[in-house]
């Protein structure tokens, strides 16, 4: 099982600051999942070439189960994750955005700028996260309990968790 986590930042990846959405999103990984597994990290620059290429490489070369990003899906002129995704993705699951904006809009009024979605390419899932570690939080709190049966669904790698983090939710065999 390879799960990936890809900070989309101008600034992070010129060393203007340093990522903490990326380690946040692997930190949230290491307490949720009570499987072994392997982390795969990239810090690239904002815009849709890079992000189509890493998404690409992440699903076809390494094989990732699943793939996080972080950053790129607000309005802002360079913020172009959702339009990289356009190109990458096979399948949109609309309902991962929809919920991410929902949750994240009990918590800040800004959240409705947000342009995350998720999708499928191949047996990897990618989902689109926002850029502040706890939006991320928030939105793996909230989609995460899907995540392990989409997985399930597509042929990736299985993902079991730690009842006391994070229920999910499989249906039972009939």
């Amino acid at each position: 099982m390879k799960i990936a986590a890809v900070t989309i930042s101008d600034r992070a990846t010129s060393g203007e600051y340093v990522d903490k959405s990326g380690p946040a999103i692997m930190a949230y990984m290491r307490d949720a999942l009570s499987m072994p597994w392997e982390p795969v990290t990239r810090i690239i620059p904002d815009g849709i070439e890079s992000v189509k290429d890493c998404l690409i490489e992440l699903c076809d070369d390494v094989c990732a189960d699943l793939i996080l990003t972080t950053g790129g899906t607000g309005p802002a002129p360079r913020d172009l994750t959702p339009e990289a995704m356009a190109l990458v993705m096979e399948k949109e699951l609309a309902g991962f955005g929809e919920l991410m904006r929902k949750v994240s809009l009990e918590e800040v009024p800004t959240a409705i700028l947000s342009r995350q979605t998720a999708g499928i390419r191949g047996r990897s899932l990618i989902i689109n996260l926002p850029g502040k570690p706890a939006a991320i939080k928030t939105c793996l709190d909230a989609v995460f309990p899907a995540v392990p049966y989409c997985l399930d669904l597509i042929g990736a790698g299985r993902i079991d968790t730690n009842p006391d983090v994070i229920k999910v939710f499989r249906p039972k065999n009939k």
